[in-house]
């Protein structure tokens, strides 16, 4: 009961500062049942005076609000389906940058977590060059047994970071169930799966084996790529709380005239970008989810070097080639085959028109053919994408949605180096490639074989299931009307539950007025 409560109170806050900002302006009160626009209405009269317009109140708040919501912010922008794309392309901007901590920490950290002093993990360990909420980056030098010296990049965990996520995550599900017991359109959004996506992917940040594993991962996927390249990872100076990983020295994709001054090529830099991504989603359903300017080098051979493995995606055979067969039906003009694609992975329900789903479709694809490259936008075509999922019942699939919105992150740093860069034609080969391999008669040959894989695993485990069905019968025999006693008791406590997460959001819209009027 406290812990409910002080989870009260903090959302309280929260809802006051988002409210203060003016954050609450981007909420389209059109669909809310009544109780919910009057709360927004009352949320809307917190609003500073003097508040410019556009989506930058929402990341404006998130930083009042502390590291944990500017990481929430950072995740939310890789769910434009959720807060909008003009809202998720600003908080791709989000800064996460925090004053570093002292070095003597830093190698404190270190120290305890290798059980050996600093002077003799490395021949040298710089003060810190870079900062964010969860962790900073050193500049290190080791030597090798046969005295080479090689640099190091070393990330050291902030000290109580774990402790404060925890804490700003149970309020994010509080706050989370209420919504979603209080308004019935949130259930198409999932608010309290968006909110474990996020605990779960903070957990794995904050444990840096996981990074490099991840780091590893997409190394070994890529290794016969020519044009990019992943940092080896140190793994004999990686542990829970420290990452150390080969030190880059590259060019940022920040300038394109940086670009040019190194002696690359910006167009061919642009054409990799969008082409290792797409060969990561597509080939290998291991794909960097993060991929902006800041996170991306070009080193001395022209390569594009990516660094910061903290965010990754991955994507089902199915999905794969439910992404592949998308992308080649837009290049080819054919909606019809888009749209049955969508059918056949189940992602519109099977009361809906292919027909009706495929002119839909053809709205979105014919604007792009009948423009020039440089004015075709990807992300107003995602944009209308997520009002079509919307009119055809499509549920949210966080994983397409991640995928989506890192497609709009990489067309729009390929385009600053190429601003007549074609996304369509960049995508051919790679789209066209997998489909070769994986739809053409070498793979299909290889999906029969899975398949009688599967199904001899399926026979051998038959009389293992029949044995498990058998002991289930019995116990459900056994439990009698107590499992029907049980049933009325668990809905009792569901109506109570939403009673009391009425009674909070109110508690909430109540608490904020009075913080602003104190």
């Amino acid at each position: 009961m406290i812990g409910a409560l002080v989870n009260l109170l903090r959302g309280a806050h929260v809802g006051f500062v988002l409210a203060r900002e003016g954050a609450l302006a981007l909420a389209d009160p059109t669909d809310m049942p009544p109780h919910l626009r009057l709360a927004l209405r009352l949320g809307r009269m917190l609003e500073r005076p003097g508040l410019g317009a556009g989506a930058a109140r929402l990341s404006t708040a998130l930083t009042r609000l502390g590291p944990s919501y500017v990481k929430f912010g950072q995740f939310l922008a890789t769910r434009p389906d959720i807060v909008g794309m003009s809202a998720a392309l600003d908080l791709e901007k989000l800064q996460d940058r925090v004053p570093p901590f002292p070095q003597g920490t830093a190698i404190r950290v270190v120290e305890a977590a290798f059980g050996k002093s600093i002077r003799e993990l490395f021949v040298s360990f710089s003060e810190p060059v870079a900062a964010a909420s969860i962790a900073q980056v050193h500049e290190a030098v080791v030597m090798d047994p046969d005295g080479t010296q090689r640099q190091l990049a070393v990330k050291v965990m902030r000290p109580g970071v774990r402790e404060r996520f925890q804490r700003d995550l149970q309020v994010m599900r509080f706050m989370a169930g209420v919504v979603h017991a209080l308004s019935p359109q949130a259930e198409r959004l999932r608010p309290r799966e968006v909110v474990e996506i996020l605990a779960r992917s903070v957990t794995m940040e904050m444990d840096f084996r996981l990074e490099a594993a991840a780091a590893s991962e997409l190394a070994q996927n890529t290794a016969d790529d020519a044009d990019f390249r992943v940092p080896r990872p140190e793994w004999e100076l990686t542990a829970r709380d420290v990452l150390s990983a080969e030190w880059i020295d590259g060019t940022r994709l920040h300038s394109r005239d940086e670009i040019v001054a190194a002696g690359h090529d910006p167009q061919a830099v642009g054409r990799s970008v969008i082409q290792s991504f797409l060969r990561q989603a597509i080939r290998d359903g291991f794909f960097h989810a993060d991929m902006h300017q800041g996170n991306l080098f070009v080193d001395a051979q022209g390569r594009l070097v990516a660094v910061d493995f903290g965010i990754m995606g991955r994507l089902g055979a199915k999905e794969r080639r439910f992404l592949a067969e998308i992308l080649l039906g837009f290049i080819m003009r054919d909606y019809r085959r888009v749209a049955q694609v969508h059918f056949d992975a189940g992602y519109v329900p099977a009361h809906h028109s292919v027909e009706d789903f495929a002119q839909a479709i053809r709205a979105i694809g014919e604007p792009i053919h009948q423009r020039r490259a440089d004015e075709i936008s990807m992300a107003k075509v995602l944009t209308l994408l997520f009002d079509i999922t919307a009119l055809f019942d499509m549920s949210t699939r966080t994983e397409l949605v991640m995928l989506q919105k890192t497609m709009v992150v990489v067309e729009g740093v390929a385009r600053s180096l190429d601003p007549r860069l074609d996304m369509w034609t960049t995508a051919e080969p790679v789209v066209r490639t997998w489909i070769t391999r994986n739809l053409g008669p070498v793979g299909r040959i290889e999906s029969g074989a899975e398949a009688l894989r599967t199904i001899a695993d399926v026979v051998a485990d038959v009389p293992d299931l029949a044995l498990r069905l058998k002991r289930v019968l019995v116990r459900l025999d056994e439990a009698g009307t107590g499992d029907a006693h049980r049933l009325e008791r668990f809905a009792r406590n569901e109506r109570r539950w939403a009673v009391w997460q009425t009674l909070a959001l109110w508690a909430i819209a109540i608490g904020a007025l009075v913080m602003a009027f104190r």
